[in-house]
């Protein structure tokens, strides 16, 4: 987690504007008179604003974060006004889980709102709201969206400087083929299920349950990426609540020291997002822990509660994912490594079209894509390079894949800085060093039989057309060196890749 690459300082700089964000919310609504309820419910919105709105653009991200009061501003009505109907309650809350997790199919924009309006509901349950406590509600949130908004596109517009990537799409399909179908019955069965049984334990904290088996669901797209989620989710609030212990109930709810705490722990949950989901949870339980306290109810029953909330969701979602219309690792391993590989080649593309002079060509937004598809094949390769994994031969080839991978982000990231050089030039070995880097990605990408059919059908690879190679200006040796460090790694991912086994690779 901590030495991590954090391009840009892209992280530390999130994670500090987020804290900026939470603290400006809940010191508007103090500033307005507004309850402690009020004010808890205003910094949860904003965090959430800051933290679930990733659209690829500005004016996406502007569209997408005034439009979560529509998502939200409903549900919580709903929540506050059926609090005292716990069979409406409960049937309401599965309707929303089920429409939060089918709206991921409308992209970025969809799985922000459906969050968000998921997240009203629960917070409603964690604070206990009353129906006459909803004007204040609406105001705290709206408040924070708004000191949100200032925060991220005024005060600290970080994205103007840098553009955001795109996030990756998800893979296609239409009915139950499709996969954002497929969670949204799995998530609303295993909230379903958490529900039950966590009213079973404990009728005023549930919540927690139903909690931890939507979050599981969330930035997942097959059985072992979610199991793997649930476990270090358990992990996560394991430690959390140790923390809890030596930390949030010795404070008594002191506001100054609790209000410290709660700063770190959200700049905790932006920093370490990327890198630990384990090391998230860790920061959001001693966040709950330390809010708890300041509401006047913590005490160490409630953080073991928490624990057994937690594993009864985490268990709740391991069976709706085996059970309910699962979906293998197979296609999505195979997809998320594949796009990878076509992002290297396209950078490499871009970078030697900017050395050789092109106005127009940027391998930067390129780069920045290949960090975003290497977090999607980490994710799904979790499942195989797990320490408890029982397949050996499996583990030890994702992880060789992984690894160079990675090594092939660095090279790209050092051909994207000597292509921003204005000293640098371009000869004609950068043409015939990017051609091979682009025939061996080409190579990798096509299936073993038709690779065989070609090479009977078709002469043996011969240089790069004339026309690609530009006359000699002056050798531009780092720009070699990085394309000769793909070509050696290219070449070395073709075993792990397409090592004939009963146990391929994408076939976990």
């Amino acid at each position: 987690m901590f030495v991590a690459p954090d391009p840009g300082r892209a992280r530390l700089r999130n994670a500090s504007r987020a804290v900026i964000g939470v603290a400006l919310a809940v010191a508007v609504a103090e500033l307005c008179g507004l309850s402690l309820v009020a004010s808890i419910t205003g910094g949860l919105a904003a965090l959430l604003a800051l933290f679930t709105v990733t659209d690829s653009t500005v004016h996406d991200q502007r569209v997408t974060t005034a439009l979560l009061p529509a998502a939200g501003f409903p549900v919580l009505a709903l929540a506050t006004t059926l609090h005292g109907l716990p069979l409406a309650r409960d049937a309401v809350f599965v309707a929303v889980v089920f429409a939060g997790v089918y709206a991921r199919r409308w992209g970025v924009r969809g799985h922000a709102l459906g969050i968000f309006a998921f997240m009203n509901f629960f917070i409603t349950q964690f604070l206990h709201a009353r129906p006459g406590q909803l004007p204040e509600l609406y105001a705290a949130v709206g408040l924070a969206l708004l000191s949100a908004a200032a925060v991220r596109f005024v005060l600290w517009p970080i994205e103007r400087r840098v553009p955001p990537a795109a996030v990756p799409p998800a893979a296609p399909g239409t009915g139950l083929a499709r996969p954002t179908t497929r969670q949204a019955f799995q998530a609303t069965a295993a909230c379903a299920v958490a529900l039950g049984i966590g009213q079973a334990l404990s009728e005023d904290r549930w919540y927690w349950a139903v909690g931890t088996a939507w979050w599981i669901f969330v930035n997942t797209a097959s059985r072992g990426e979610t199991l793997v989620r649930g476990f270090r989710r358990v992990l996560g609030t394991v430690f959390g609540i140790g923390a809890g212990l030596l930390i949030a109930i010795p404070l008594h709810g002191a506001p100054a020291p609790t209000a410290v705490l709660v700063a770190l722990c959200v700049f905790g949950i932006f920093y370490t997002a990327a890198v630990s989901y384990s090391w998230m949870m860790l920061a959001v339980t001693v966040m709950a822990g330390l809010l708890y306290g300041l509401l006047g109810v913590l005490h160490p029953g409630l953080l073991v509660l928490r624990l057994e909330q937690t594993a009864v969701g985490a268990v709740c979602a391991g069976l709706a994912v085996i059970l309910v219309l699962p979906v293998t690792t197979h296609a999505t391993n195979d997809m998320w490594i594949q796009r990878s590989l076509r992002c290297v080649r396209t950078c490499t593309a871009e970078a030697a079209a900017r050395l050789a002079g092109s106005p127009v060509a940027d391998p930067a937004p390129h780069a920045a894509e290949l960090e975003l598809f290497l977090g999607r094949v980490r994710l799904s390769l979790a499942p195989l390079v797990h320490p408890l994994s029982p397949y050996r031969g499996r583990k030890a080839r994702a992880r060789r894949v992984l690894a160079l991978l990675d090594e092939c982000a660095v090279e790209v990231r050092g051909l994207v800085a000597v292509a921003a050089d204005p000293d640098a030039s371009h000869d004609a070995r950068l043409a015939a060093a990017c051609w091979r880097v682009e025939a061996a990605v080409e190579a990798l990408l096509t299936p073993e039989a038709e690779r065989a059919a070609e090479a009977e059908l078709r002469p043996a690879a011969t240089a790069p057309h004339p026309a690609r190679v530009h006359p000699a200006r002056a050798v531009s040796g780092p720009a070699l060196a990085h394309l000769h460090g793909l070509e050696r790694l290219l070449a070395q991912l073709d075993g792990p890749l397409r090592t004939a086994s009963r146990s391929p690779l994408v076939g976990a």
